[in-house]
């Protein structure tokens, strides 16, 4: 509200004065002694006043909403708990306690810093872990992650992210890429890299889910939870095109958006899907902010098709030891919440959590509400 006062005032002072601009005008103020500039400046000067006074108010609402989190009000604020139960309730016994938020900070709002929205009580030596290891989805790279990275980092978390074998600034041919192993490799590399009795915590989207899993199959102490977001959560012997087919059937955007490529000649199987540059808004983007729907339009390359082939080869006593978490985005256009439900309930995760607002890219839609159920699921004893 600040800015648009400030545009608003800045407005009105050049179209006045336009208007005084005259020989009458300045007749009269000659005549008054000048009284008429003065009563200019008095004016704008208030409304500066008015304006400073607006942002003093709302700083004041932070900081009262800040005494009431820390206990300094008779009505407790708890920045942490996604869900408020009334007293004696006990729906925290459900089999698959969901949380949602529908806070819309944004990160560029003059008032509020990003540490001032977040959790302040993170004591990190109390973790299993506090290393984060995020994966991006099919045709995203490590670049999606800058919020997440930022807000992670600022708490005093570690953050790995990683750009997969031939996106973001990975120097592969994404057309040649056969294999899901070969498509995870960096993924598996930074696993294998860890010291004996390290452990880090997964974080998935859309593609990068079946990614988490593949790596949780070899590498399951190394694993300490594993969260999906919007993401392909498969079980035993399915493939990620399986998931793709059953939300393509009931999403047109998704199959007009598809551009498949053939880089072995149209005979042949596709080596890759792009994505129509003029529909990304729409199909991944619908509540993000203008700035990151141009970062990913330059950004984003096409999704190898070999790896979403490949059905997932996946144990109970590997995969099935790490505990699973899911956060669901209820205004995906890409992965519609009906196919969400149905891989929770075909393969139930210990806790599924829920993003109001979020479109399939939650990183830029929902940075803080996102990084709150990533921060809550790190502290999960």
């Amino acid at each position: 509200m600040g800015l648009c006062f400030s545009r608003d005032n800045r407005s009105t002072a050049k179209r006045r004065p336009s208007k005084r601009i005259t020989n009458h005008s300045a007749a009269a103020a000659a005549a008054d002694g000048g009284v008429g500039s003065n009563r200019w400046t008095r004016i704008r000067s208030s409304r500066k006043e008015e304006n400073l006074i607006h942002e003093r108010a709302l700083a004041a609402a932070i900081l009262f909403q800040q005494q009431l989190q820390n206990g300094g009000g008779t009505a407790a604020f708890d920045r942490s708990a996604s869900l408020r139960y009334p007293n004696g309730s006990s729906k925290r016994n459900q089999p698959l306690p969901r949380s949602s938020s529908s806070r819309a900070r944004s990160l560029t709002d003059p008032l509020l810093q990003p540490h001032q929205l977040v959790n302040q009580d993170i004591k990190l030596d109390n973790l299993e872990t506090n290393h984060f290891v995020l994966v991006h989805g099919g045709g995203f790279g490590a670049w999606c992650w800058y919020k997440t990275i930022a807000l992670l980092e600022e708490g005093g978390y570690k953050v790995t992210a990683v750009d997969l074998t031939g996106s973001g600034i990975h120097s592969f041919d994404t057309n040649s890429i056969t294999s899901l192993s070969q498509y995870v490799k960096p993924l598996t590399d930074v696993l294998e890299k860890l010291t004996d009795g390290e452990k880090v915590i997964l974080v998935g989207h859309d593609f990068g889910g079946a990614c988490i899993s593949y790596a949780m199959e070899l590498f399951p102490s190394k694993v300490s939870k594993a969260i999906f977001i919007a993401a392909a959560m498969l079980t035993n012997g399915q493939s990620t095109l399986d998931m793709f087919t059953e939300k393509v059937e009931s999403n047109d955007l998704m199959r007009q958006a598809q551009v498949f490529l053939y880089a072995n000649g149209n005979k042949q199987s596709p080596t890759a899907i792009d994505l129509d540059k003029s529909l990304l808004r729409d199909l991944l983007f619908n509540q993000s902010p203008t700035k990151d729907v141009a970062l990913a339009s330059v950004s984003m390359r096409p999704i190898p098709f070999s790896p979403v082939l490949e059905k997932l080869s996946i144990s109970e006593t590997n995969h099935g030891s790490v505990r699973r978490y899911y956060i669901e985005t209820l205004e995906d256009n890409a992965i519609p919440v009906a196919v969400q439900e149905c891989m929770i309930n075909k393969s139930p995760p210990e806790r599924v959590f829920r993003l109001k607002g979020a479109d399939h890219s939650p990183f830029f839609s929902k940075p803080q509400a996102l990084h709150k159920h990533l921060v809550e699921i790190s502290k999960i004893p």
